[in-house]
């Protein structure tokens, strides 16, 4: 289990030496993470390393290594690099109701109109909780996000889906429907009353509601206690 600020560290490493082939320095790490000193740094990079995720490289400077994603990220994620970078634009994830993690669109300005989605209510990646509440408000969405149906946007809270890219405090985009195949992201309702975000999976007459975080309990339920109310197709995350 990653926290956050751990996964953003990760994402943002990883996106420099994708991009330069160069690890970023402390001083570019601390920006982006919005950290006050560089001994933070220090210890989310020995956190990840114990984790398993980083190597230090031994006699070179500024010398990391990715060993390895959460969850087997896609390659393309591409989370903000610098503050400056965050405050133009929101990081957009797109999934088109697949099973694959969500995957970054343009920011807004570049050409791509948007679209203003429905936004009724929080949703739990943790402990269901209630959801699907009167409307609060409305989040623009670009259109490329948007395919046939009626969509809604939900603010995500609690962290069992970290390691699919879906972070506490996301909003995330949901095509509704009332069937999903194995392996998509839903959300899903348990017996008419709570409602959480997970990954579903059919497990013959029952349904598995699997978190993506190993601090959390796949739960497994009667085929007629979960009703499908959505499909996850995007994500949107201001930083």
């Amino acid at each position: 289990m990653l926290t956050r600020k751990q996964y953003e560290l990760l994402m943002f490493i990883h996106e420099r030496i994708r991009e330069s082939g160069i690890p970023p320095s402390f001083d570019e790490m601390k920006e982006a993470l919005d950290l006050k000193s560089k001994s933070g740094i220090h210890r989310l990079i020995t956190a990840l390393e114990e984790r398993g995720f980083l190597r230090r490289m031994e006699k070179r400077a500024r010398a990391l290594e990715v060993l390895k994603l959460p969850d087997n990220m896609a390659e393309t994620l591409r989370p903000a690099t610098t503050r400056s970078q965050a405050q133009r634009a929101p990081a957009i994830r797109h999934g088109r109701g697949d099973t694959r993690t969500p995957q970054p669109r343009r920011g807004y300005g570049d050409g791509e109109s948007a679209v203003q989605v429905p936004l009724v209510g929080r949703i739990a990646a943790g402990t269901p909780i209630e959801a699907l509440q009167n409307k609060m408000g409305d989040v623009p969405v670009p259109g490329g996000m948007i395919g046939r149906g009626s969509h809604y946007a939900l603010e995500v809270t609690g962290d069992s889906m970290i390691n699919a890219g879906i972070l506490d405090g996301d909003t995330v985009i949901i095509c509704e429907s009332d069937t999903a195949s194995t392996g998509e992201i839903v959300v899903a309702l348990v017996d008419n009353e709570e409602a959480t975000l997970k990954r579903l999976r059919r497990r013959g007459d029952s349904i598995a509601l699997e978190a993506a975080n190993p601090a959390y309990e796949t739960r497994l339920y009667g085929a007629d206690r979960v009703k499908v109310q959505g499909k996850l197709v995007g994500l949107i995350r201001r930083y």
